[in-house]
């Protein structure tokens, strides 16, 4: 791949003289940008007066034409002061993926006694300190002592741009192994590393090189030291590794070998309150920490999965590059990778993700439960879901009508699969999270509950004996009904995710915007759908979707079906917990005046717990003694 090679530096660090020699050591053509200034440009500096950002401007546009029509012939390299990060923007604008930064750093003393030196040269040496006084230290750039001999830079520079790699990928899973992928898809070089454990991982990242073609370029590791030092400061290494103490273990096994200022990313599922604590952890051993969400599976990290980061701006920006060029891209080909907020926000959100999905998944179980009591076999089923594709777009409805299809030994295979429905805890988060904040997430509940009651298959069995499921009534529910429960039950399970995301960010100060999460959502990831791109542009409008009329008339149309299909299911035995729980949640978030109030009578008599009363604008706590 071609690149552009930015040397920078005030004036008087050596640019032009580093760069001309660089280029000839590497064969590729050198520019020095201090003459593509207009001529006014040169009359002002030559006067005396430093350039403002308006003069600087035209400038920095012409280079970045220039370094673009460099790229499509060769690489290049070009010196450029370049001593603001928006200057620098500039440069690479279109062309970040294609450019380096080398940062040629040295005292004021320094330098003043080298431009002092010089002969003909349009800047004098008073400017020089204009040049200090702006100066932003990049830290994405490779960083030069300029008191070493040209050699030696050279050799570094060289060293730093052929030998190193610019990201790192540590654990090659299944999705660390299609992260890597996608990242040299992408045109970068990459570092990747797996444990050594003998007779059980051995050689995994050398195999996994070996076993594809586009990773001839990168680099593979068993050791940590090795690999850490194989990629250019500050460091960029992505933790693909199974939550919770691993990621501790793998932090203190990193840290010996790591400098100020690298970066570490967690893409597992980690919980979000041990992501803050890694984060505050890390900081005060001068090295940065984002917690980056990741879905999509083995596919989507391949080709592209929606990422959920969180942490510092200013230091997402360092690893934005990386990020959202593999992230799958929107219907307006944006990436489906955006900054999130601040501390564990990234993994919280990837977790209500979890959340949602579970509910999915489960609907859709009861929905394919519902249809072969209708007496449709699994091709049937099939055939019905996909009959609902226009109108859902999903991709948990496309993945079950594929299973629905499925056949081993010419007998369909969902039927041989034992009934028992694993989790990974994240359901398990976003249940306690919503009682920890107070919001009322019950079909996420219903769903983690109905899994951890999958698990008591022998007492299901016992007890199914025991028993008898009889008094059935025909079940009379069509496929349109049906649909339109699921559809029903959908934006119930929505609203609800959404709502605990809203509350979460009140109460965290997150300032997280609920449109965009939307958005990263609409492709690469489990809960992608037709109804995720719709709330994309409800969320601009409103955080409560339930207040937006379009789906107010949708539920409105939709909850009598929703109606027969609940009570139907009750007398015909068949259990839908959550689509019931759709249409409870539903009836009391819509009730004006609930059975709250007999609660709240009951706990001020056992326990003395006061009340308030209607119409009271005081608030005032009442208590009766009610014997």
């Amino acid at each position: 791949m071609n690149r552009v090679i930015f040397i920078m530096g005030v004036s008087g660090s050596g640019k032009s003289t580093i760069g001309e020699l660089l280029a000839k050591d590497l064969d590729i053509p050198f520019f020095d940008g201090d003459y593509f200034h207009s001529e006014s440009n040169v009359a002002k500096m030559s006067s005396g007066q430093p350039l403002n950002d308006k003069d600087r401007k035209g400038w920095l546009e012409t280079l970045n034409n220039l370094a673009k029509r460099q790229l499509t012939k060769n690489s290049c390299i070009i010196a450029c002061s370049a001593l603001k990060q928006k200057y620098r923007d500039k440069l690479s604008r279109n062309i970040v993926n294609e450019s380096k930064w080398v940062y040629l750093s040295g005292s004021f003393e320094q330098i003043f006694e080298r431009v002092n030196k010089r002969s003909n040269h349009f800047m004098p040496s008073e400017l020089l300190k204009s040049q200090f006084d702006i100066l932003e230290n990049p830290i994405e750039a490779i960083q030069i002592d300029i008191s070493l001999s040209l050699e030696n830079i050279i050799k570094k520079i060289k060293s730093n741009l052929m030998n190193t790699s610019e990201f790192g990928l540590f654990g090659l899973g299944v999705m660390g192994k299609s992260l890597c992928r996608n990242l040299v898809n992408n045109g970068f070089k990459i570092s990747m590393f797996n444990r050594h454990v003998n007779d059980l991982e051995e050689d995994v990242a050398t195999n996994f090189k070996a076993q594809f073609m586009e990773l001839s370029n990168a680099i593979a590791f068993d050791n940590i030291s090795a690999f850490v030092n194989s990629i250019q400061q500050p460091r960029r290494i992505m933790l693909m590794v199974n939550a919770g103490k691993t990621i501790d273990d793998v932090i203190e096994d990193l840290l010996p070998h790591l400098s100020e200022n690298d970066i570490l990313i967690d893409g597992g599922n980690s919980n979000y309150k041990k992501t803050k604590e890694r984060y505050e952890y890390l900081k005060t051993k001068s090295i940065h920490f984002i917690g980056a969400g990741v879905s999509g599976g083995e596919e989507g990290a391949l080709k592209g999965p929606s990422i959920m980061p969180s942490g510092d701006i200013e230091i997402y920006k360092k690893v934005k590059l990386y990020l959202e060029t593999i992230s799958a891209k929107d219907k307006n080909n944006l990436p489906c990778c955006t900054y999130v907020g601040p501390e564990g926000s990234g993994h919280f959100i990837k977790m209500v993700h979890n959340g949602i999905e579970y509910v999915e998944m489960q609907l859709l179980a009861e929905v394919a439960t519902i249809l072969e009591a209708l007496g449709q076999n699994p091709d049937e089923i099939a055939n019905t879901l996909e009959s609902w594709k226009d109108e859902v777009g999903s991709y948990l409805l496309d993945i079950t009508t594929s299973i629905f299809r499925k056949k081993e030994s010419n007998e369909w295979l969902v039927n041989k699969i034992l009934d028992k429905a694993g989790n990974k805890g994240t359901g398990n988060w976003t249940t306690i999270a919503s009682a920890e904040l107070g919001v009322p997430s019950t079909l996420v509940a219903s769903a983690l509950f109905t899994r951890y009651m999958s698990f008591y298959k022998k007492e299901r069995l016992q007890l199914n004996k025991s028993f008898k499921k009889g008094n059935y009534v025909e079940l009379k529910i069509t496929p349109r009904e049906l649909f339109e429960a699921y559809q029903f039950a959908r934006i119930i399970n929505h609203y609800q995710g959404f709502k605990l995301i809203a509350e979460a960010s009140k109460s965290y100060d997150w300032n997280m915007n609920l449109s965009e999460v939307a958005r990263i959502w609409t492709a690469g990831c489990i809960i992608k759908s037709k109804l995720m791109e719709d709330l994309v542009e409800t969320f601009k409008k409103t955080s409560n979707l339930l207040s937006n009329k379009k789906i107010i008339n949708v539920i409105n149309q939709y909850k009598p079906s929703t109606k027969v299909v609940v009570l139907q299911s009750i007398l015909n035995n068949i259990s839908t917990p959550a689509l019931s729980e759709a249409i409870q949640f539903f009836n009391g978030i819509t009730t004006a005046y609930s059975s709250a109030n007999v609660i709240q009578a009951q706990r001020d008599y056992f326990g003395a717990h006061t009340y308030q009363r209607l119409g009271d604008t005081s608030k005032k706590n009442y208590h009766t003694n009610w014997k």
